[in-house]
């Protein structure tokens, strides 16, 4: 799974995640991408587990980008422990991704693959999702 090799910091403040994406909003590397439409702390067994997704349906075909990295620590507290003594320890490693963001792309496969293999990666997800392709390759989208 993904996490930073050394940190900053060993604990983060939550943060708030308001308004679009400032950046990787638009696709750079593939032709087809799954873009987030909701703000939300997206954690690094989530992003292993909508990769695993996506390879398994392209049967390991064409190229995939992750785009997001989980880079937040998320720190907890042990069940039925009282109020104070401090901050938990880091339980795992969250990223914060904004609406608009581009979360996954993919290359090198038919687009209607490409969006059945997103389409799983979403049910991966606990935010909406949308499929967006270059323009000029929207024909291929299945349903869309």
């Amino acid at each position: 799974m993904l996490q930073p090799k050394k940190t900053k910091f060993r604990k983060a403040f939550k943060g708030k995640i308001s308004g679009d994406a400032k950046s990787g909003f638009s696709l750079n590397f593939g032709s087809y991408g799954l873009k987030a439409m909701e703000p939300e702390r997206i954690t690094a067994r989530q992003i292993e587990a909508a990769r695993r997704a996506i390879t398994r349906h392209i049967k390991r075909q064409g190229r995939l980008w992750i785009r997001i990295f989980p880079d937040v620590p998320v720190s907890g507290k042990p069940a039925e422990v009282r109020m104070g003594s401090g901050k938990g320890a880091p339980e795992f490693w969250a990223a914060r991704v904004k609406p608009g963001r581009i979360l996954f792309e993919l290359d090198g496969v038919e687009g209607k693959i490409a969006a059945e293999a997103f389409e799983r990666a979403a049910m991966k997800l606990p935010i909406k999702v949308k499929v967006v392709a270059r323009l000029g390759d929207t024909s291929h989208l299945g349903g869309e």
